[in-house]
């Protein structure tokens, strides 16, 4: 079944809070940004040994890492929204020893050589720079310089080529398909058609492939083109073999440009190819300075909403800076489309479109990308992730009924783009009884095992394969997943105040979770007056467990904000009472010295993995009250959760390493969780290791860490968040309460720092520390209404300036004061006036 992403796209066309540039001419943070961001500028200085060390250049839709070779420059265009599999599609797996590291391909369109006849990038005189700034890349080689970018606007990437060389060679734009013209695998059909036209060459694919037998629906139809045309040089268009067609140029010197267009579609009606020709003819209309233009005038505004400036004698603090402003700005070339980047690969593959872990989005990995953003003022790059989850609302809330039983909606932590497919009722019935052990595994009937051969085994509806504990598995009884998506919806609410948005995208998704947690047969109250769960993962490291950290924290996070939203939209009163009896009566999070807890010590007061019985696994102490649903906060009021949390940080997995002076894995949350724990020291070790000592860091600050074609922004995701949570939190006691400012609340005094970022309510905070000195906070209140802070200069009276103005004087440890619309705050010590701070 395929979802219409028009109404979720237009379902919201404006909220509360805009993303905007968040410069104001009174502001006492003076930031030049072309400077500032051009400190993370990526300069190589001879050609990349691998292509996976190319530069990133892309539009948030389609983008390609650029490479060279001796002589010619390469590229492989990729898009977000191209999907050859669904959920329903039957081809068979493979099955290999061991865990399954490739099941399908998504994303690749064609392949792109443009090569200049002779040695033009020797490993002497080959230059490459991105300018991330002006989102420009720069190939400086032997006789020849190319300018490359991909327009904000439409797709396409348009490189800009002086040849000046002595004794120029004609050049041939080679375009490639990424496999044999016809590939049959099953019932999936791929099939890769060359084409030339009025001097333009083309590549398209179509991906067919029948719904599986005894499927209700699922038909599966995807297409793509990309179209290559030039601009002030016309050259010869022909094919050059089976699978490439070559647009040759003719040897001349002199300035041109080549186009290229790309469309994907999943409509089997629509002329892809054509679509691809009005993307290009539309930049043509530019030429190339045009588009550069264009482009430097929404990339600009785009580094204006927010901004982050680090130093250190050391000077890792400043790598530190240049990591962070990586990571915004691959997110910015490659989040703005209908559908997400995947976290292995993004757009960045460059060998063809097969993937370790094949196009299922896992929330894990995916959650790196986005849960930074909206502190960076970057709220707009986080649609493609709402858009994705809001797509298959119908189809999630259709999986929580017949895979486990449940009402709301079952959003899982793999999944297709368009959800999980709908089930023949015997096949959804006898799934259930197996997944709840209502049926013993070795029972299973024939019609079920031959259907477990058509399905794609990273699913977490079909996870059994590589489990040797059936029907538990690495990512089938996880429910977490969902809450922690539902929760960043919750969290743009507060970021935004936008009432709409809570009612038509973020409630459904909170009642959806709530329903499912309390609808599932396997949550009961029990003897002891407390409702527990049973038989779910601790994530992925514990498997069929009791009680397990992720789950009752979700259940103990989720339920508030689904009573709150109801509140504020009144709407459900009646859901609200059977909500709040199941958290008043819920059970507390397991701690680590409970009879059954994974693993038991009497000694320790920490907060355990989950509790025996369990099926499969082993896990370490875990903080998720502290990273997802605001369950213990810097300004939670209850000292001994705080024993806990901070005991628990101390003895979960990861900590060794770093007093041990070793990089963490890049999965690893232990510098979001530092961070919301206060601990300075810690955040300066974890980010100094991971800038310094990181393995699999690429010389494009991507890495390569989720085996091949898997470039990605993982670690460095983290690592931003992380660093702004060090800054800036705007966090509540508890859920759903009043949040509270806080400023540098985890960064060393020893590392000097400026900020200008987003918190909750749509407050944009400045600050500036210099030499372990908080110098004032700048406070501009996009929305109006009362804001809390936790007061900067504990031992001091502060005074409060407006829109420039000596207003008022006051005192505390946590200070509140209202807001206008629009109203500029600027708090500074008592006896102290502001004065303007210029960055870099």
């Amino acid at each position: 079944m395929r979802w219409s992403m028009l109404a979720i796209v237009t379902l919201v066309s404006g909220s509360a809070l805009q993303p905007a540039a968040a410069d104001t001419a009174n502001s006492l943070l003076s930031v030049d940004h072309r400077r500032l961001v051009a400190r993370a500028d990526i300069t190589l200085v001879k050609p990349v040994e691998r292509s996976e060390h190319g530069l990133p250049v892309g539009n948030g839709r389609m983008g390609s890492l650029i490479w060279t070779t001796p002589t010619a420059v390469h590229c492989q265009i990729n898009r977000v929204d191209l999907f050859p599999f669904n959920s329903y599609s039957g081809i068979g797996r493979p099955r290999v020893p061991g865990w399954v590291r490739k099941t399908d391909y998504c994303g690749g369109a064609g392949a792109v050589a443009i090569d200049f006849g002779g040695e033009v990038f020797p490993a002497s005189a080959t230059r490459q720079h991105l300018s991330l700034y002006d989102a420009q890349e720069t190939i400086e080689g032997r006789g020849v310089t190319l300018r490359i970018l991909a327009w904000y606007a439409r797709d396409v990437m348009a490189i800009e080529i002086e040849d000046r060389r002595v004794q120029p060679q004609p050049i041939c734009v080679n375009l490639s398909m990424l496999r044999p013209p016809l590939v049959k695998s099953g019932k999936h059909v791929a099939e890769s058609k060359l084409g030339t036209k009025s001097g333009r060459i083309a590549v398209t694919q179509t991906f067919t492939e029948p719904a599986s037998t005894g499927i209700l629906e699922g038909d599966h139809y995807a297409g793509s083109a990309v179209v290559i045309g030039t601009l002030g040089r016309e050259g010869q268009a022909e094919p050059a073999g089976e699978t490439t067609v070559r647009l040759t140029l003719p040897a001349r010197k002199g300035v041109f440009t080549v186009l290229i267009g790309s469309a994907a579609t999943f409509d089997r009606k629509q002329d892809v190819a054509a679509a691809a020709v009005a993307e290009l003819k539309a930049a043509a209309a530019n030429g190339y300075q045009g588009l550069f233009r264009a482009n430097r005038t929404w990339w600009h505004e785009f580094w204006a909403r927010s901004s982050v400036r680090l130093h250190s004698k050391d000077g890792t603090a400043e790598r530190l800076e240049q990591i962070y402003k990586t990571f915004l700005y691959v997110m910015g070339s490659s989040s703005r489309g209908k559908y997400p980047p995947k976290f292995n690969g993004m757009i960045w593959s460059t060998n063809g479109d097969e993937r370790a872990w094949g196009a299922q989005f896992w929330w894990f990995n995916q959650q790196t990308f986005y849960r930074g953003l909206m502190a960076a003022n970057h709220l707009e790059l986080m649609s493609p992730m709402f858009d994705l989850y809001s797509g298959m609302y119908e189809a999630q809330a259709l999986a929580a009924r017949q895979q486990w039983g449940t009402k709301g909606i079952y959003l899982p932590e793999t999944v297709s783009y368009n959800g999980l497919e709908r089930l023949p009722d015997t096949l959804a019935a006898e799934l259930q009884d197996l997944l709840l052990e209502r049926k013993p595994w070795k029972e299973m009937s024939p019609a079920f095992k031959q259907h477990m051969q058509t399905v794609d085994v990273l699913s977490s509806r079909w996870n059994f394969p590589f489990s040797g504990a059936p029907p538990y598995s690495y990512v089938i009884h996880i429910f977490s997943s969902g809450a922690k998506i539902a929760y960043l919806y919750w969290q743009k609410y507060e970021y935004t105040l936008d009432e709409r948005w809570l009612r038509e995208r973020a409630y459904p998704m909170l009642k959806g979770v709530a329903e499912f947690y309390r609808n599932y047969p396997n949550v009961k109250k029990a003897a002891d007056g407390k409702y527990h769960i049973y038989n779910v993962n601790n994530h992925e490291s514990i498997w069929g467990g009791q009680d397990t950290h992720e789950e009752v924290a979700a259940m103990h996070g989720i339920l508030p904000l689904a009573i709150r939203a109801s509140q504020i939209l009144n709407v459900d009163a009646d859901m609200r009472p059977l909500w709040q009896e199941l958290l008043d009566n819920l059970r507390p999070l397991p701690m680590g010295n409970e009879p059954d807890a994974l693993p038991f010590d009497p000694a320790l007061r920490v907060w355990a993995p989950g509790l025996k019985p369990f099926h499969a696994g082993r896990g370490g102490p875990t903080l998720r009250p502290c990273t997802y649903y605001d369950l213990w906060t810097l300004e939670t009021d209850n000292p001994e959760m705080t024993r806990i949390a901070q005991a628990t940080f101390e003895h979960r997995g990861g900590y060794g390493s770093v007093l041990a002076g070793k990089p963490t894995r890049p999965l690893s949350e232990i510098c979001l969780e530092a961070a919301m724990l206060g601990r300075a020291p810690e955040v300066k070790a974890i980010c100094t290791l991971q800038v310094l000592k990181y393995p699999k860091m690429l010389p494009n600050r991507l890495a390569l860490d989720e085996m091949a074609q898997s470039q990605n922004v993982e670690m460095i995701g983290n690592l931003s968040t992380g660093l702004q949570l060090a800054l800036l939190q705007s966090i509540p006691p508890g859920p759903a309460q009043p949040p509270v400012l806080r400023v540098f609340p985890a960064w060393p005094r020893e590392w000097d720092a400026a900020f200008r970022l987003l918190a909750r309510g749509g407050f944009l905070v400045s600050s500036s520390m210099e030499n372990g000195r908080i110098e004032f906070v700048e406070i501009l209140s996009q929305l109006g209404g009362e804001c809390r802070m936790r007061n900067p200069w504990p031992d001091a009276a502060i005074t409060l300036y407006r829109n420039g103005g000596k207003a008022e004087e006051v005192s505390g440890s946590l200070v509140t004061f209202r807001t206008a619309r629009e109203e500029t705050i600027t708090v500074v010590p008592k006896g102290s006036t502001p004065s303007r701070k210029v960055i870099p």
